[in-house]
């Protein structure tokens, strides 16, 4: 074991968690163009991947994944802005929380050696 990371959480009420999991479908979704291109690039099911998106799209207010039907030309999916917003937070609460506890990680690192 050469390294640890911190990781964090937003545990909302149910049905919504938000994590490492969702914010990476968030990211992929946003560089794939669609859910079944985000899916693929993570190695899980498409099933999986669209539960997930059509879950943090209800328990937001507005959708944070835009998605179009397919079809001859092909449907398709999108951050909105919210999601671009809710990815960005996430991302900046990440990097604060891994700086604030950056040294108590190092001390633990340390007993797991």
């Amino acid at each position: 074991m050469s390294a640890a990371t911190c990781q964090i959480r937003i545990l909302f009420s149910d049905p919504l968690n938000l994590g490492p999991g969702k914010v990476r479908l968030l990211e992929a979704i946003r560089e794939a163009g669609s859910i079944s291109g985000a899916a693929r690039q993570l190695h899980i099911s498409y099933r999986r991947a669209w539960l997930m998106a059509d879950g943090l799209n209800r328990v937001f207010p507005q959708a944070l994944i835009d998605t179009a039907a397919g079809g001859v030309r092909g449907g398709g999916a999108c951050l909105t802005e919210l999601g671009e917003t809710v990815l960005e937070r996430y991302r900046r609460m990440e990097t604060k929380a891994a700086k604030a506890v950056s040294k108590e990680v190092e001390a633990m690192l340390a007993l797991a050696r």
